[in-house]
C-alpha cells in the first residue's frame, strides 16, 4: 500500500528512529567500527580469491563514514576501500591483460564510492536542516500553545474577578440600599396605620416587593460570587445552588454527597462550581429537565462531579458552544476529565472527575 499515508509515516518513524539511534554512539566510536568492517571486508574479500566480487560489500563502511561521521572521512574510506579491494585481489593472485585494468578499476570504483559519498552526504544534510526546521516549528508551537493556555486562563480569571466585584457589590451596596428603602417603608407604612390611611395596604405591598428584591439580588449575588468555597463551604455552597435553583426556576434540584468533600485550594472549588453552575443551567434552560441532581462523591480514585437530568438532551445548537467548551477547559485546567453523555434512559448526564494523584493534597474527606 504504497498510497496509504498511514504505512508512510509509519516507515519515516522507523527510518528517523534509527537515525536517532546512531547518534548515541559518538564519532570515535563509528571511526572505530568504519575501520573494522573494512579490514573484515578486505579479509573475506582476500580469503574468497579474486574471482568472488565482494565491491557491493564496501558500501556499507563508505555508508557509515559519511553518515555517522563526516563527509571527508568518506571519502578516505572510500579510497582505503579501493586500495584493499585492488591490493587484496592482486595477492590473491589476479592477472591482468594490460596494467591499465587494474588502474581502470580503481578509477571506476573510487568514482563510484565518491557519488555515493556526495549523495549520502547531501542527504545528511538535508535530514539534520529538516530535524534543525521540525525542532524549531516545535518549539514555536509549543511555546504558541502555552501562551495560548496563558491567555485562555488569564481571560477565565478576569472574567472571575469581574463575577466577585458585581457579585459584592450587589450584595454590600445594592442589597443595603433595598434595605433602607424597606425599612423606610415600613416606617411610613407605621405612620399611614397609626393615622388609619387606606394607602396602608399599598405601602405594605411595596415593602414586599421590595425584600423579594433583596432575595433576588442576594442569590445573584451568591450566583456570581459564592462565598467561602474553601474547606466544607464548597459542599455548602453546592448544597445552597441546588436548592436556588430549585426556588427560582421550580425545577427540583436535589443535592447528594455522602460524606462532606474539604477542598483547600479556592481555584479547584472555583472551577468545579462553575462547571456545576453552567451544567445546572444548561440543563434548566435548554434540556427542558422536571428534575436535576447534583451529586458529589469522594472515593480512593479521586474526586467526581456528576450533574444528571431528565431532560431531552443536549441540543445540538450548544453541543459547540461557549459553555460547554468553557465547562471542559475549566476541568482541563484543575487536571480533571470531563465528559458530557446522553443517559440510556432519559437525559444528560455531566461527569467531571479530579484523578487521586496530584490534587489528593488539595481534597479530603471530613467525617459528620
Amino acid at each position: 500500500m504504497t498510497g496509504g499515508g498511514r504505512p508512510i509515516m509509519m516507515n519515516d518513524m522507523t527510518i528517523t528512529g534509527s537515525f536517532k539511534r546512531f547518534g548515541l554512539h559518538s564519532r570515535a566510536f563509528w571511526v572505530g567500527l568504519t575501520l573494522e568492517i573494512v579490514a573484515v571486508v578486505g579479509l573475506l574479500d582476500y580469503f574468497t580469491g579474486c574471482e568472488l566480487n565482494f565491491f557491493a560489500f564496501y558500501l556499507i563502511p563508505v555508508i557509515l563514514a559519511v553518515w555517522c561521521v563526516s563527509r571527508g572521512f568518506g571519502i578516505l574510506v572510500s579510497a582505503l576501500c579501493v586500495v584493499v579491494s585492488i591490493e587484496g585481489d592482486l595477492i590473491a593472485g589476479a592477472r591482468y591483460s594490460s596494467s591499465l585494468v587494474p588502474v581502470w578499476n580503481t578509477a571506476i570504483s573510487l568514482t563510484f564510492f565518491l557519488v555515493v559519498v556526495w549523495i549520502l552526504a547531501n542527504l545528511r544534510s538535508l535530514h539534520y536542516e529538516l530535524e534543525e526546521r521540525v525542532r524549531q516549528r516545535t518549539a514555536a508551537l509549543h511555546n504558541e500553545m502555552q501562551e495560548r493556555m496563558r491567555l485562555e486562563e488569564e481571560i477565565l480569571s478576569i472574567s472571575e474577578r469581574e463575577q466577585q466585584r458585581i457579585g459584592h457589590d450587589l450584595h454590600d451596596s445594592l442589597c443595603q440600599h433595598l434595605t433602607g428603602v424597606a425599612l423606610a417603608g415600613q416606617v411610613l407604612s407605621e405612620q399611614l396605620a397609626a393615622k388609619s390611611l387606606p394607602e396602608v395596604k399599598a405601602i405594605d405591598h411595596i415593602v414586599e416587593m421590595v425584600e423579594g428584591a433583596i432575595e433576588l439580588t442576594r442569590t445573584l449575588a451568591r450566583g456570581l460570587h459564592p462565598f467561602d468555597l474553601q474547606g466544607e463551604g464548597f459542599t455548602d455552597a453546592l448544597r445552597e445552588l441546588a436548592a436556588t435553583i430549585t426556588t427560582g426556576f421550580k425545577t427540583p434540584c436535589t443535592f447528594e454527597c455522602d460524606k462532606p468533600v474539604e477542598i483547600r485550594q479556592p481555584g479547584v472549588a472555583t472551577h468545579l462550581y462553575r462547571i456545576a453552575q453552567e451544567a445546572i443551567t444548561n440543563a434548566v434552560k435548554h434540556s427542558e429537565a422536571k428534575s436535576i441532581v447534583v451529586r458529589l462523591e469522594s472515593g480512593a480514585d479521586g474526586l467526581t462531579l456528576t450533574i444528571s437530568d431528565d431532560g431531552v438532551g443536549v441540543p445540538p445548537k450548544i453541543q459547540g458552544g461557549m459553555g460547554l467548551r468553557t465547562m471542559a477547559y475549566r476541568a482541563s485546567v484543575i487536571g480533571a476529565s470531563f465528559n458530557v453523555a446522553r443517559q440510556l434512559s432519559r437525559g444528560t448526564r455531566v461527569t467531571c472527575q479530579l484523578p487521586a494523584g496530584g490534587l489528593s493534597s488539595d481534597i479530603h474527606d471530613t467525617k459528620n
